[in-house]
């Protein structure tokens, strides 16, 4: 079974792919994107690879029609690849090197104008699982790319809130923010002539950072050649920067958020990438429990400031501070 499916109450689609519950775990002495598994070329640098368990396809089988009018279900069209950062299945997007970096934001930048130029896509979604916290079953260095057939609820309801301001106050809703962010200096973790990365004053995770551009940019293919070299270099110092936290690996989510692809006007909208780490320390979890899960509100159990500070010194002692 594959489809979506509404759920009328939250307004929201939930994909279904019952047929996912059994892929076979991975065996510990194999990996399926190390040159010499017969899954990927034996020499590569970063790779787009399809998903074999996509949950979305660009030709979806058809669905059961159902006669209620109450519930509803569609084909899950869409596209689902992996995107491998690099041959060595031991490094973290926190070693790559600059070149090795351009060419992953160039990746990136190829396969949201690609998909999103499908009819079916109305949304690209970027995105990394990194850790078995957040389930990544494996650790060689990849992240994914979803083409949604929607705009997901999340993104939705930013970009109310950022279309409300700005017809409001006829400004940029996360400009504003970055200005904020600026001018109080306690959060920044980390800044160039192009991006600031920072832990926000409403952070739901302790060790959580927006990365933002200073200039406005809608969506990752907006990005000028410098400012996606700027961009590949505020990642991968993030990336190392979480490394260092703890001496064990750090798991975190990291998302792609930009304009959606179904050819509305989001002017009012920002390109942004933000991280979810999962860790309150170095072996406790943060879990989404009933407050986040059931109310979508969300209990930090640190000080934002303080773990911006901490970021911020780790960062300092690797790099010399902010360039």
């Amino acid at each position: 079974m594959h489809e979506i499916r509404w759920n009328p109450v939250l307004k929201w689609w939930v994909m279904v792919s019952a047929g996912r519950e059994s892929r076979p775990l991975t065996p510990a002495d194999h990996c399926p994107f190390c040159p010499g598994s017969g899954k990927v070329p034996d020499a590569y640098d970063v790779l787009s690879y399809d998903n074999d368990w996509p949950i979305l396809a660009p030709l979806p089988p058809e669905v059961e029609p159902i006669t209620s009018t109450l519930y509803k279900n569609a084909r899950s069209y869409g596209k689902c690849e992996v995107i491998l950062y690099s041959s060595d299945h031991n490094k973290t997007l926190g070693d790559l090197s600059p070149s090795s970096m351009d060419r992953l934001v160039d990746l990136w930048t190829e396969r949201y104008r690609e998909l999103g130029a499908l009819d079916s896509v109305k949304y690209v979604f970027i995105f990394e699982n990194r850790g078995r916290e957040v389930g990544a079953t494996i650790i060689h260095p990849h992240g994914q790319i979803y083409g949604f057939p929607f705009i997901p609820k999340k993104i939705e309801l930013e970009l109310a809130s950022c279309k409300e301001y700005f017809e409001r106050e006829e400004k940029n809703l996360y400009r504003e923010m970055l200005l904020e962010e600026l001018k109080d200096g306690r959060r920044i973790v980390d800044e160039n002539g192009s991006f600031v990365t920072f832990v926000p004053y409403f952070a739901e995770y302790p060790y959580q950072v927006y990365v933002i551009p200073r200039r406005h940019r809608l969506s990752i293919d907006q990005l000028s050649d410098d400012e996606k070299r700027l961009l590949g270099s505020s990642l991968t110092r993030i990336v190392k920067t979480y490394n260092h936290v703890f001496p064990r690996d750090f798991p975190y989510m990291m998302c792609f958020d930009q304009k959606p692809t179904d050819g509305d006007d989001y002017r009012y909208y920002q390109f942004h990438v933000k991280f979810f780490p999962p860790l309150r320390n170095e072996k406790t979890q943060k879990y989404n429990a009933c407050s986040e899960t059931g109310g979508w509100v969300h209990g930090n159990p640190s000080s934002p400031e303080a773990k911006a500070e901490e970021l911020r010194k780790i960062m300092e002692t690797l790099y010399g501070g902010t360039r």
